[in-house]
């Protein structure tokens, strides 16, 4: 069984169909932040030679602090957080996976296709995407009780508060990262799974040598390393949601859930949002098993009158 890919973005379709241009359009239909991690300095060898391992411990280093991981966890960068999903089925033996959701497909799409069998129990082995995406369900400890456990925080940064990392050294166990969410660079494709060691390994060897690229380890580097950019970050995107919350549910939507970098709403039908927000030039998320949910990312600072003129 194929498992449709079912995402945020595709721009170009919504151009092609309602006109404009990039630089037109307002793209709310992703969880990331609009307000990017500004671009750091770095050395030109960056472009021209092979990372080397010192790049690697350092980075790696960085995100231990970043994300306070246990000292006897393994933590690996890869090319974006969805790299490490499609692999990580290849790492156990097979078997039956619960993955509770609606939540990320991609998840679900990868054991699939690694011959898994998708269980409706949590009984071997259990993926949860936390908070969860799209409604921002969270998940607590207790929760964790099979032999494998997958924890997706790939939007967590924003509740460092609610972290389950500090479950990362348990046997069989992998914590996800996504650097593009929270510091707004997805298309640097950086990424992190945080876990048992024994298991990182095996996924490291999946994932073969280089696996992140000279700019991207500079980057995610100088970045983990700025505590003060994250804090203000947090603060400014609750701030936003809020904002976001009280302009979209005067319009008679009403609040579902979601993390303050998306927020998911219920509305009478969502294809018609979507399509009369597009009239305005702003794309939206939908979603194939909930005609009445629309979920909608933040605008960045400059581009709120355009979200409140095609409201």
């Amino acid at each position: 069984m194929t498992v449709a890919r079912d995402h945020g973005g595709g721009l170009d379709a919504a151009i092609a169909r309602h006109g404009g241009s990039r630089a037109t359009w307002l793209d709310l239909s992703t969880g990331i932040n609009p307000v990017p991690y500004p671009l750091p300095q770095f050395p030109a060898d960056a472009w021209t030679a092979l990372p080397d391992k010192a790049a690697f411990a350092r980075l790696h280093n960085l995100a231990r602090g970043f994300w306070r991981v246990p000292q006897d966890a393994t933590i690996l960068a890869a090319t974006g957080a969805s790299a490490i999903i499609a692999a990580l089925p290849r790492v156990f033996a097979q078997g039956e996976v619960c993955i509770p959701g609606p939540t990320y497909n991609e998840h679900e799409a990868a054991f699939r296709a690694a011959g898994w069998t998708i269980g409706t129990v949590p009984r071997h082995a259990l993926v949860a995407v936390h908070p969860n995406n799209p409604d921002g369900a969270i998940w607590s400890a207790p929760d964790f009780t099979t032999q494998v456990t997958i924890i997706d925080e790939s939007f967590c940064d924003v509740l460092p508060e609610r972290s389950l990392v500090h479950l990362a050294s348990r046997p069989n166990t992998v914590v996800l990262k996504s650097f593009g969410k929270f510091w707004g660079l997805a298309g640097l494709r950086l990424g992190f799974a945080i876990g048992d060691p024994a298991v990182v390994a095996r996924l490291a060897e999946i994932l073969g040598p280089w696996q992140v690229s000279g700019p991207a380890l500079n980057i995610g580097a100088e970045a983990l390393a700025d505590l003060q950019w994250a804090d203000t970050t947090r603060a400014r995107l609750v701030q936003d949601a809020h904002r976001l919350d009280q302009l979209v549910t005067a319009k008679g939507a009403k609040l579902l859930g979601g993390t303050s970098l998306f927020r998911l709403y219920r509305v009478d039908d969502a294809a018609a949002w979507q399509d009369r927000l597009a009239q305005g030039h702003v794309w939206s998320r939908i979603f194939p098993y909930a005609g009445d949910w629309l979920r909608l990312g933040l605008p960045a600072p400059d581009r709120w009158a355009q979200l409140e003129a095609a409201l």
